[in-house]
């Protein structure tokens, strides 16, 4: 009676958690944004490898999702709804088609344009893939740089990830407005 009851249990909590990990969510936005300098070239394995796990985690049918090879002018190389898995691995195939040029990273530009694509309600998940040569000067210091206020780094070995969290800004202020009224 006892090993039914934890298995109920386990159950239940398995269908309860199901939505906060993708199970029912509504489609997103997918804007990933890859260095497109000389930088990726030493890196390249490493971050396409990566980047294919954390997508094959992240998207579901309705994502929407948009690549730019930030080179040095951002330039989008991928764009697409998921519906099957062959869209998946048409996402994937850009990534591993992608070479580095030049010594120059246009993330501002890239950032800027994935900023002008978000839709009013919709959600985006929006990722900057970052070579270590490559500096991120021009960015913390250009007119993006309040785009990278609320962002998460995570370093790897010759690259870093970076989760940015674009147009916050706005959404935070109607938040604590309607939370104070």
């Amino acid at each position: 009676m006892k090993r039914v009851l934890i298995t109920i249990l386990i159950f239940a909590m398995g269908f309860g958690l199901s939505p906060l990990f993708g199970a029912d969510r509504s489609p997103i936005n997918v804007n990933l944004i890859i260095d497109g300098s000389d930088s990726f070239t030493a890196v390249k394995a490493n971050i396409t490898a990566w980047i294919s796990g954390r997508l094959d985690q992240l998207l579901a049918d309705g994502d929407r999702v948009t690549i730019w090879s930030a080179g040095a002018q951002a330039k989008v190389i991928y764009s697409g709804t998921m519906a099957a898995p062959a869209d998946r691995e048409a996402v994937k195939k850009s990534i591993r088609d992608l070479s580095g040029a030049g010594a120059a990273a246009d993330f501002s530009g890239a950032l800027g344009q994935a900023a002008n694509l978000q839709s009013g309600g919709t959600f985006s998940y929006t990722l900057l893939v970052c070579a270590a040569g490559t500096s991120l000067s021009n960015l913390v210091s250009g007119p993006q740089a309040g785009m990278m206020r609320f962002s998460r780094v995570e370093e790897f070995s010759g690259w870093k990830a970076i989760v940015v969290g674009l147009n916050l800004d706005a959404r935070v202020r109607r938040a604590a407005a309607a939370f104070f009224r």
